[in-house]
């Protein structure tokens, strides 16, 4: 008998190939049944976590979109938590969804709310807060951003398309325009919370989330936006909840006591 180890993959693989019906003729009813409902299961995973995606494209497409991702990507872990991370760059490459550009940026955003729901908790820092750093420290200064934060930048109204799919209260007024959007996503609290930004702020939080210290952020993203108010992008972010944390330079002490690198 081979080892246990080959047999679960073994199984595992089975249970991916609809051309298997069985591991014994007289089982083949029951092991299609199972078979199926894992299917089902995988797929209603995705129909939760991409429920905006589903509604753009009608259930009968969405349904033979998942069933071919998750034929060509099936579950790596046991957690399904994890699952789907891959799903926004399978819909860029899907054919048939080729009619809806935005499709996949619209998954996207899905997929970072997700992530910011199960991120760590931490708690946003204020303006109060960072108005105590002394002015010689502020280009060098670097800021933490909360755990949860993800951004994205869309070449379509993502953020307008996803409110128009949250139900009238939440849905923007009039005419949405067929221009980029920039998304922040966040949990500062209990709740994901969606803001569209200015590419400005974007880019800053970008540049800030990979560890660049303020003013070096602050370069690049001039060097990007001519126009940008970078105090007014400093403001969203802390009033957006996307800070927790400034590390001082070396000879200078954090707000939490600890010095930076």
């Amino acid at each position: 008998m081979p080892p246990f180890a080959e047999l679960q993959q073994r199984f595992a693989a089975a249970l991916r190939d609809a051309e298997f019906a069985g591991p014994v003729a007289s089982s083949a009813s029951r092991f299609g049944v199972h078979r199926n409902n894992v299917a089902a299961g995988i797929r209603g995973v995705l129909e939760d976590r991409f429920s905006v995606v589903r509604q753009l494209v009608g259930d009968d497409f969405f349904r033979a979109m998942a069933a071919r991702y998750i034929a060509n990507n099936p579950p790596r872990s046991p957690i399904l938590m994890l699952y789907g991370d891959t799903f926004p760059a399978f819909i860029a490459a899907f054919e048939p969804a080729a009619d809806v550009p935005y499709l996949s940026d619209v998954a996207q955003l899905e997929w970072l709310r997700h992530t910011a729901y199960h991120a760590a908790d931490a708690a946003p820092i204020g303006a109060a807060e960072l108005a105590a750093v002394p002015p010689q420290s502020i280009s060098d200064m670097r800021l933490d951003m909360h755990p949860s934060l993800g951004l994205l930048a869309s070449g379509s109204p993502t953020v307008s398309i996803w409110r128009m799919h949250q139900g009238a209260e939440n849905a923007p007024q009039g005419t949405v325009a067929a221009s980029a959007e920039y998304a922040l996503i966040v949990r500062p609290g209990l709740e994901v919370e969606t803001h569209s930004v200015e590419g400005g702020v974007h880019d800053f939080a970008t540049a800030l989330k990979a560890g660049q210290p303020l003013g070096a952020a602050a370069e690049y993203v001039l060097s990007q936006h001519q126009h940008v108010d970078l105090q007014s992008a400093l403001a969203t972010l802390i009033k957006s909840g996307a800070i927790v944390r400034y590390v001082l330079p070396a000879e200078s002490l954090s707000r939490t006591g600890t010095l930076g690198p």
